[in-house]
């Protein structure tokens, strides 16, 4: 098992490679050239700048029973084909009982903002969201760990 980190815009890379190191666990961030992210434990991709590049990295490299931590409902549903399980970064375990719908909002609220008819603001990060996060990686790394 390996965890993947979406690492672009991702607020919990570092907080998920302190939890896999703890278990053990490898740990993969997948990122543009944009963005400068180092570590002495996890892997380093580093990919094209282009839309999609981390994405089909990351779809290509992932393999079942391993964790993505991602915002992206598209790449979770591309993950789960693969078998991985999928976490956003508020701790939202992704599946299939709630891809569809995920897919279905996502799809609405693109198509709002590009009618113009909704902005979104989201509210800045706080530490009870980095706990809520934490909290459900390690009940989902335990699930995988004791089947």
């Amino acid at each position: 098992m390996k965890i993947y980190i979406d690492a672009d815009g991702c607020p919990v890379a570092k907080l998920t490679v302190e939890i896999a190191k703890k278990y053990g666990v490898g740990a993969v961030i997948v990122k543009n050239y944009a963005h400068e992210i180092t570590d002495d434990y996890a892997q380093i991709v580093t990919v094209d700048i282009s839309s999609d590049s981390a994405d089909l990295a990351i779809a290509n490299m992932i393999s079942k029973g391993d964790i993505l931590v991602t915002q992206d409902y598209g790449l979770a549903a591309m993950a789960m084909t693969r078998g991985a399980n999928c976490i956003n970064q508020n701790g939202l375990v992704m599946d299939g009982r709630n891809i569809d719908s995920l897919l279905d909002k996502r799809h609405v609220n693109r198509k709002m903002r590009k009618d113009k008819k909704i902005y979104t603001k989201i509210p800045k990060r706080t530490s009870a969201d980095d706990e809520s996060f934490k909290a459900s990686l390690l009940r989902l790394i335990e699930s995988l760990v004791n089947r």
